[in-house]
């Protein structure tokens, strides 16, 4: 398989899509645009031979993955090293109910991404990247923040990941019965799935007419959350 380097991952034993290739793909573009899409993702090590699997929000800059938590996580604890490490994230699009149990599926996006796993521990670097995981969700809200503190900067660790190699899968269709299934009198379809905004619950204790900034405006209520987060991302990287 030839694979464009500039505009796709390279295709490695690691990253290859093993079962249903045909829902793979290895483009740069399709796999930020479902790392983009989410918040959430999961991300996979190995201590002392246990694998662990740990949620966590993140967020891109070009190829490099981040994400942060407690200084007293065991999980940043352990790739403070620098180790390998694999993210993943997953978005379900669709219940897809067939005419027989063998061929009931979903829809869904998928990537996961393969690199090496880093503390940040330059200090302008690790601040931006505090700063930044705000920024990236919330448009110009940094800006209107009162300044990091040296001990929330202490109690928090920052860690990136350089995307070596990634894979995008998807499926997005209809129903795959067999050919012979269709004639039968069995209800099949696909249920659509959407995470969609919801009202607004402002903070009690907010002072008197202080209102919401126009950076929130891309969550709009009954908005998709999908939209919200690539539009986001699409202000981070125009900065």
């Amino acid at each position: 398989m030839t694979v464009d380097t500039a505009a796709a991952y390279p295709v490695t034993p690691r990253n290859r899509v093993k079962r249903l290739h045909e829902r793979g793909s290895y483009d740069r573009a399709a796999v930020h645009a479902i790392l983009d899409a989410a918040m959430l993702c999961h991300v996979a090590y190995v201590i002392d031979g246990q694998p662990y699997a740990t949620p966590t929000l993140f967020w891109r800059k070009g190829d490099t993955l981040y994400w942060h938590g407690s200084s007293a996580s065991r999980m940043l604890r352990h790739l403070k090293a620098g180790t390998p490490a694999c993210l993943t994230v997953a978005h379900l699009d669709g219940l897809v109910l067939a005419r027989s149990g063998f061929n009931h599926s979903a829809n869904y996006r998928s990537a996961m991404c393969f690199g090496t796993a880093r503390l940040v521990e330059d200090a302008d670097e690790k601040i931006e990247a505090m700063r930044d995981v705000v920024e990236r969700f919330y448009p110009g809200r940094s800006a209107l923040l009162r300044p990091i503190t040296q001990q929330e900067a202490k109690a928090t660790t920052i860690i990136a990941m350089e995307i070596e190699e990634a894979a995008a899968k998807v499926r997005a269709k209809g129903v795959g019965d067999d050919e012979a299934d269709f004639a039968l009198p069995i209800w099949a379809g696909v249920i659509p799935v959407t995470t969609v905004l919801g009202e607004v619950q402002t903070c009690p204790r907010l002072v008197a007419g202080v209102e919401p900034p126009e950076g929130l405006s891309i969550f709009a209520e009954n908005g998709s959350l999908d939209d919200a987060l690539l539009a986001g991302q699409r202000l981070y990287e125009d900065g």
